[in-house]
This record gives structure tokens, C-alpha cells and sequence, in this order.
């Protein structure tokens, strides 16, 4: 009798669970077919540096090529092809403006990006770029020869790197490098490889470093006491 009540007990509980029932909920089956879900769309703002207008100076030419840009100033010539999400107008007061061609995500990123490196073309070829380098350390010194910014950075020899085109190097008391040009990039890329021949370390400053940098120190192992 009591082997009975148990089984049917199990079988109760057992059915309320399936068929959701326990606690009075009443759950019903719904066909795989009837069940949607909601798709929400994502909409990406502007880019704030995007959408800013570009001045163009009265010494600057501006050449519009469909996806291609040419901008022509004192100090040089550069150009850009843009991607068929961003497109390049200039209006009648000569101010030339980003935009995007479609509404995409890829468009949203490319927005801000290409507004930028236009904005960097302008100024560039109108007032120029310079990245300043300085260098720590006994004996560390540098001079330009000919064509060639020589490195004397604790090797066995002296480094030798070929300046590259449209790119100027000065050096001041042979321990200040000034990299300057019309090309931010390029600038960028010859600073940066100049400091990797022998970045600062963290224990005393020595090393290749930007005059803007601030080298976080760390604190010497402390000798044992007696």
C-alpha cells in the first residue's frame, strides 16, 4: 500500500514537472514555428571629428580625382585614395568636408579615420611636422653625415640610417634630434625607428626617447644587509 502511494506521488510530481503545472503555473506548448525573435538595429553616431570641415589655406592646390585627392603646398605633394564608403567634396568657399557614401558600420570607422589624414595632408604640405627625439645615456650621441643620421648608442659600431626622401634631421648639442617634413606619417615611422634601435629602460632613463615622453621608473634591487 505505501509502495503505491509512493509511486504515484513520484508519477504526480513527475507530470506537474513536464507539463509545468507545479505551483498552479499552467505553461502550454508552443509550436518551433510561431517563436520569432526581435532584431534590434544598431545605429552608430557620427564621428565628431568626421563631420569638422577642413580649411584649406590660400598656398595649398586641391585636385579632386573621383576617390582620389591631391593637395600641392610649399613644403611638398601628397596623395590619398579614398574607399567608396568615404566620400571628399569641397564647396564654393574652398573648405573640404568628409562624409560618408553609405550607412555602414565599416563607413562609421572609415569616417573619422580618413577626415584625419586629410586634415594632416593640408597642414603638411602648408606648415610641416616634427618629431623630437632625445638621448639619455654616457656617450650616447648622434650626427647627421651627408645623407645619414649616425647613432653612437653603446654598440660595437656606429648605427647608420639613410634619411629618406622629403624628410629633414637635425641635431642639436649631439644628444637632440628634430625630424621634421611634410609627411606625418613617414615622420612618425623614421622617429619610431630610431628610438627601437635602443629604447629607454626603466632602471636609469638610458636609451632613445621622445622629448614628450615620461619614462616610468622602476626601483633597483636593493643589496643585502649585513
Amino acid at each position: 500500500m505505501a509502495s503505491s502511494l509512493t509511486s504515484s506521488f513520484q508519477t504526480s510530481n513527475l507530470r506537474s514537472l513536464f507539463l509545468g503545472e507545479r505551483n498552479g503555473i499552467c505553461i502550454s506548448s508552443v509550436h518551433a514555428d510561431r517563436v520569432g525573435f526581435l532584431r534590434k538595429t544598431v545605429v552608430c553616431k557620427e564621428s565628431r571629428i568626421g563631420k569638422q570641415p577642413i580649411e584649406v589655406p590660400s598656398n595649398v592646390t586641391i585636385t579632386l580625382e573621383g576617390q582620389g585627392l591631391k593637395v600641392k603646398g610649399p613644403l611638398g605633394e601628397l596623395s590619398q585614395s579614398y574607399p567608396r564608403e568615404v566620400k571628399v567634396e569641397r564647396d564654393e568657399s574652398g573648405i573640404l568636408r568628409v562624409s560618408k557614401a553609405m550607412e555602414t558600420r565599416r563607413a562609421n570607422q572609415m569616417h573619422g579615420l580618413f577626415r584625419t589624414l586629410t586634415d594632416n595632408m593640408v597642414v603638411g604640405v602648408s606648415k610641416g611636422f616634427e618629431k623630437k627625439l632625445q638621448l639619455i645615456g654616457v656617450g650616447y650621441r648622434a650626427t647627421v653625415e651627408g645623407k645619414d643620421l649616425v647613432l653612437n648608442l653603446g654598440f660595437s659600431h656606429p648605427v647608420r640610417m639613410a634619411i629618406p626622401d622629403g624628410i629633414k634631421v637635425k641635431v642639436d648639442d649631439n644628444t637632440r634630434i628634430t625630424v621634421s617634413g611634410y609627411d606625418k606619417c613617414a615622420i612618425g615611422q623614421f622617429a619610431a625607428s630610431v628610438r627601437r634601435w635602443r629604447p629607454p629602460e626603466p632602471y636609469k632613463g638610458k636609451g632613445v626617447k621622445y622629448a614628450d615622453e615620461i619614462v616610468r621608473r622602476k626601483e633597483g634591487k636593493a643589496g643585502k644587509k649585513k
